[in-house]
């Protein structure tokens, strides 16, 4: 394995250390990501080295006790592993997880031609509501971490200037979120919670965090003091 990786030019070894450093940081690598400047999604350059050397990778992440797995159909590559666990994620940001969840879902069902789906902010919180999830709304530097984190993560990425909290500003959902959560219970869940007319006790949360398949889930949970989302990617 390292002989392969001393075989490399010096850009190329750069490059993949780079992007084992981005999946150390944020799990995710998607192949196509949304860019504000020019308002198109463009080829991730992460996915493509990652891409050609995958088998390489495969074997760094497994001598670390992690394993690094591909969704073609997708267009992600992410890592999973006892390894990558880490502080649980705000119960803000796991209900919004669960929301985004259904949205995409919907929406998946009748539009063919992406494996994005657009949202707002606003649909989101009222989604929220209707589940009767929280007694009051969520302040907005709350609001602000939880949309942080899922952008982190590479779930989200805003298309506006978050302003308010029931605004117009659009969210790209990406597909991780089909990675992160799985199931049909999850409506059912929510339903369920939402029954009860009280706030999210601790008991409820940890239905949440396994509500989706427990080891994808884990890899968000390793988020702690999210950058702000205003700030581009590189």
């Amino acid at each position: 394995m390292i002989t392969y990786y001393e075989e490399q030019m010096p850009e190329e070894q750069t490059q993949i250390t780079e992007c084992i450093q981005t999946l150390l940081k944020q799990t995710f690598i998607l192949e196509r990501k949304y860019d504000r400047r020019t308002e198109r999604f463009l080829m991730n350059k992460d996915f493509r080295i990652c891409n050609k050397h995958l088998e390489f990778l495969k074997e760094y992440f497994r001598l670390g006790g992690m394993e690094l797995c591909e969704n073609s159909q997708m267009g992600i590559f992410y890592i999973k592993g006892e390894t990558v666990l880490g502080e649980k994620i705000p119960k803000l940001a796991t209900l919004y997880l669960l929301i985004l969840k259904l949205i995409y879902d919907e929406q998946m069902t009748t539009v063919s031609n992406s494996v994005n789906v657009v949202t707002t902010l606003g649909q989101i919180n009222e989604a929220l509501g209707s589940y009767r999830l929280l007694r009051s709304k969520p302040s907005f530097t709350e609001i602000r971490r939880a949309i942080a984190l899922l952008k982190k993560y590479q779930i989200i990425e805003p298309l506006d200037v978050l302003e308010t909290i029931d605004g117009d500003g659009k969210l790209i959902i990406y597909p991780t979120i089909q990675v992160v959560l799985f199931g049909d219970e999850i409506r059912g869940l929510l339903q369920e919670l939402g029954e009860r007319d009280e706030e999210l006790d601790d008991e409820q949360y940890a239905a949440i965090q396994n509500a989706g398949d427990s080891e994808k889930s884990d890899e968000l949970e390793k988020a702690n003091n999210p950058e702000f989302i205003e700030e581009e990617d590189e």
